[in-house]
């Protein structure tokens, strides 16, 4: 599986006729490649090349002669073999205006190919990594467009504004790749996996909205990663939050939504948060579950055999419910309606 879309920086000489050699003609022999003009005019100083291959593969290319010459490679086709002892670099660790001109000719391709998806500027920017990737660009599109990003009896617009509308905060921008490879880049949709990676995203709302700068993926003493680190305002403390999404009873064994909670609970309680020994806040993500599942839910509240939890509902208009299972060190009243 291949890892999302990231430049690969040379600082080799390069000129017209060694790209031709050494890039055109590999992807053409192989794959079959035209070379075409770019979309929007190339970073200053820079020179520019675009291939689109006959399987729907594209690749940039732009290089700087003189007397510091560098070139950056970004495509999500095989890597010609003169650039297979190049260093990847993802957007943010390339020069601004050479990663602006690889964004913007992706973004429009995007907005050709999904115009649905394009619409939605900041969540396409965020996963862009993964929706251009080698492997995971269709799955990736697949899920956005058929699967709801994870709500059921939601639209698909209903679902993306969602995101649209945290992701445009800004709250995760800079840990872009950490969060957008969650997504994956399997060449098949799993719904299930990729409706979980989502529900750290619902987290991550549910936390900012309540006022808490995130750090994600954070390394315990055990040797496993939390999901987050929330910071309130003002300093005092921090604290640990691992996230869980149950799957509805419709997907699984269990028959009742009780059940379908308790389990998937158990299995991250027995695991990870186990050998963690304490401290941590787990969050069980219930989105997927219908409104009859979630009033199952609500009726009992049940324990999820670790405390202190926080148990929520998020829904595409942007409100959350939940209820709280021991002491939480987190206020999260002005984000979470308790029920």
């Amino acid at each position: 599986m291949a890892s999302p879309l990231r430049f690969r920086r040379s600082t080799e000489r390069w000129n017209d006729d060694r790209i031709d050699r050494d890039i055109y003609a590999p992807l053409d022999d192989n794959l079959g490649a035209e070379r075409v003009t770019p979309h929007y005019v190339g970073p200053n100083g820079y020179r520019t090349r675009r291939f689109e291959m006959d399987n729907g593969d594209v690749a940039l290319f732009a290089w700087r002669d003189g007397d510091d010459p560098v070139a950056f490679w970004l495509g999500n086709t095989e890597t010609p073999s003169a650039l297979w002892k190049t260093t990847k670099y993802t957007f943010d660790e390339v020069p601004y205006p050479v990663a602006r001109w690889g964004q913007r000719e992706l973004l429009g391709d995007l907005e050709a190919e999904t115009p649905w998806l394009a619409e939605y500027d900041h969540l396409s920017w965020f996963f862009l990594p993964v929706l251009f990737s080698k492997d995971g660009r269709d799955s990736s599109r697949k899920f956005f467009r058929n699967h709801g990003v994870g709500f059921p009896d939601a639209t698909r617009d209903e679902a993306l504004a969602f995101y649209e509308r945290f992701l445009s905060t800004g709250a995760l921008d800079d840990y872009r790749y950490t969060m957008a490879s969650k997504l994956g880049t399997s060449e098949h949709v799993d719904a299930g996996r990729m409706s979980s990676a989502m529900s750290e995203f619902t987290a991550a709302k549910v936390l900012t909205d309540a006022g808490y700068d995130l750090t994600p993926e954070i390394e315990v003493t055990t040797g496993h990663s939390l999901d987050f680190r929330a910071d309130p305002p003002d300093g005092d403390g921090t604290t640990l939050v691992e996230v869980t999404r149950p799957r509805p009873p419709k997907r699984r064994d269990a028959d009742h939504p009780v059940t379908a909670l308790r389990e998937t609970a158990a299995t991250k309680t027995n695991g990870q948060l186990q050998e963690h020994g304490g401290g941590a806040v787990l969050f069980v993500d219930c989105s997927g579950f219908r409104d009859d599942e979630w009033t199952a839910i609500v009726g009992e509240k049940p324990e999820v055999r670790h405390r202190p939890a926080v148990v929520f509902r998020a829904r595409p208009d942007g409100s959350v419910e939940g209820y709280a299972k021991g002491s939480v060190p987190l206020s999260l009243d002005g984000a979470v309606t308790w029920v």
